[in-house]
Formats: C-alpha cells, sequence, structure tokens
C-alpha cells in the first residue's frame, strides 16, 4: 500500500481546529513573509493532535523557507470518507492516519499559519503537494518531486477537489513515463480528496 502523507500550503483561510494555534512546534527559520494563510478544519469532532517537528522532512522546509515554525498534524480520515475516496478514485487511501505539515510565521507579533504540506510517496519517490485556499477548499500550489519532468508537475498548479485529476484527459504524461504519471496522479487526486474531507468548507454543488 503506497503511504499518503500530505505536503500542504492553504495561503488565505482555510481555519484547521483551534488546537493549531495552540499546538506545539519547533522553529525552523527566523525569516518574514509576505505570505498570509488560515487552515480550517470542518471536521470538528476529529480532533487532531499534533507532534513536536523535530522530524519535519528536509523536502517540507525547503517548501516553506519563511516558517518560524512548523508542526506535524496527524488526523484520522473517517470511513465513510475514506469510502467515497476509494469509490471515486478506484484507488486505495494508504493509510487512514493521515499527515500534514503547518508552518507558521510570526511577522509583526501576530502568529500566522502561512500553509501546508504534505508528502505521497510513489514507488518510493516522495512527491510534496503543497497547498492553497480558494472558497475554503485546498487547491494545488505546487507539486515537488525529484526526477520527475516540471512540465508534468506543473499541470496540477491551480487544481482541487473539483477537477477530475484524470491522466489522459486534464493531465497529460508532458515528458513522464506512462506508468509513472499514472502512480503519481492517482496519488495526488486521492491526496487531494483527503484534504477536502479533512479540511475543505462543506460542498455547495
Amino acid at each position: 500500500m503506497k503511504q499518503i502523507v500530505i505536503l500542504s500550503a492553504i495561503a488565505v483561510s482555510l481555519s484547521i481546529a483551534s488546537a493549531c494555534s495552540s499546538s506545539p512546534e519547533t522553529t525552523t527559520t527566523n525569516r518574514t513573509t509576505n505570505t498570509n494563510a488560515t487552515v480550517t478544519n470542518s471536521a470538528t469532532t476529529n480532533a487532531p493532535h499534533t507532534t513536536m517537528a523535530d522530524d519535519t522532512p528536509a523536502a517540507v522546509k525547503a517548501v516553506f523557507p519563511d516558517a518560524q515554525s512548523i508542526t506535524t498534524q496527524h488526523k484520522d480520515v473517517p470511513a465513510d470518507k475514506i469510502a467515497s475516496i476509494e469509490k471515486d478514485t478506484s484507488s486505495k487511501v494508504p493509510d487512514k492516519d493521515h499527515h500534514s505539515y503547518l508552518a507558521f510565521s510570526a511577522t509583526g507579533g501576530a502568529r500566522k499559519q502561512i500553509g501546508a504540506a504534505t508528502i505521497v510517496k510513489v514507488d518510493g519517490r516522495e512527491v510534496v503537494i503543497v497547498y492553497d485556499n480558494k472558497d475554503g477548499s485546498p487547491i494545488i500550489r505546487e507539486i515537488r518531486a525529484e526526477g520527475v519532468p516540471a512540465p508534468f508537475l506543473a499541470q496540477f498548479a491551480g487544481k482541487g477537489h473539483d477537477n477530475d485529476l484524470l491522466l489522459g484527459a486534464d493531465i497529460k504524461a508532458s515528458g513522464a513515463g506512462d506508468a509513472q504519471a499514472k502512480a503519481i496522479t492517482e496519488a495526488i487526486r486521492v491526496d487531494v480528496l483527503t484534504m477536502q474531507a479533512l479540511y475543505g468548507a462543506a460542498h455547495k454543488h
């Protein structure tokens, strides 16, 4: 089973449970940022727990160079959401314990979340998914993965749960091998729907 870990940089306003503002964290860098973001969690009954970010992956730190602190968040994906995601994607959710990394800055003395990110492992390769927010839902800002053609990864920018994210339709191989492109696309699609289930606003359509 592939393990999906979610790197998400949600810029603008997606609030995650109030626990985020008081959760423990580890300082990574001491720089300022020009990005404002909050992450929200609509699943209030699924209270998250945080861990110290001493083990924050280097790939996550590289995504948030302006963060003063990064916390690791674990959230259980509800069984009904797993069933829905697997039905929609025809792919397995690799683990009900979903990990995301929340980055914070303290520009002007105010602590602000500047992003969230996840890491999905595909055939032994780490794929970092960075999220922004649009109308309360996670939207992909960028995808990073070593050894994967940039034109292929660039197609995911700006896409979210309302996009089909189907290889051969709105996503093309664009220099990646067919098998690699399919595996990465499917993993990203599962992650996007998982992020929406855990942190996105309620559907209005």
